[in-house]
């Protein structure tokens, strides 16, 4: 995943096209992760759409920079995982 800068995040994505098409993925995949572990699914939208640093982040939970670091990195794989798994399936669907 790469971070989206400020000035993309103006521009609201066009419906049908494929980066409205992987931030539904992705918010799809976060509402996910979200059911098991919220903490994790949080972090990941203050880490990748909020821009925060990992001490802004864990100073908002009132946790350690490390367990920041830890829940960022099991949350990415998860969702990495997701949208994978996301992609398999839709074009297994198409065909």
């Amino acid at each position: 995943m790469e971070r989206v800068p400020d000035s993309e995040l103006a521009r609201v994505p066009t419906r049908g096209s494929d980066r409205a098409a992987g931030l539904c993925a992705l918010d799809d995949a976060l509402e996910a992760l979200a059911r098991p572990d919220s903490r994790r699914a949080q972090v990941s939208e203050l880490r990748f759409f909020g821009g925060l640093r990992v001490d802004e982040t864990a100073q908002g939970f009132k946790i350690s920079p490390q367990t920041v670091i830890r829940d960022w990195k099991l949350a990415r794989a998860w969702l990495m995982r997701e949208l994978r798994g996301l992609r398999v399936r839709l074009r297994e669907g198409a065909g």
